[in-house]
């Protein structure tokens, strides 16, 4: 079992390097798909991220963290300015703003879901946001959605 602590939580993979290789920075000790991938190191844990936020959107981490950290290989970490999932690249982009949490996950082509709050073109993909305010909203529709996301970050 493939264990680390980032950020302040253990993030669990079992046999993770068994399916891929994946490049640690040595500073921030972010996973990567690309050796000496390009990326801004930060000197901050997850907690850091939350400081000044509502305990509601705290809860609604802790239940999108564990919910999609069963879904392997998967780690978490955080960014500048956000929590950054990551399977064989990065597919889910979570950034804590003041009074909700955004969530970007890409995909081949535009889906369609009334938690979709924003469908855009990012490159060669497409970015999907949902916006949530509670752990009450993170509904299995929102869960079916990350986890194309998550599938296509596997490809």
């Amino acid at each position: 079992m493939f264990v680390k602590n980032i950020g302040g939580i253990t993030a669990f993979a079992e046999n993770y390097f068994k399916y891929y290789s994946m490049w640690t920075c040595p500073n921030c000790e972010r996973l990567f798909k690309t050796t000496n991938q390009s990326h801004s190191c930060v000197n901050k844990t997850i907690d850091d991220l939350f400081v000044g936020r509502p305990d509601h959107l705290v809860l609604a981490f802790d239940k999108i963290m564990t919910s999609v950290l069963q879904w392997e290989p998967n780690s978490l970490g955080p960014s500048k300015n956000a929590v950054v999932f990551t399977n064989k690249k990065a597919w889910l982009i979570l950034k804590p703003m003041t009074r909700e949490l955004d969530l970007k996950f890409y995909y081949s082509e535009p889906l369609e879901s009334p938690v979709l709050k924003k469908v855009a073109t990012w490159g060669k993909k497409i970015a999907h946001h949902i916006r949530i305010i509670n752990e009450d909203e993170v509904t299995d529709e929102v869960l079916r959605l990350l986890g194309k996301g998550f599938a296509f970050g596997m490809k």
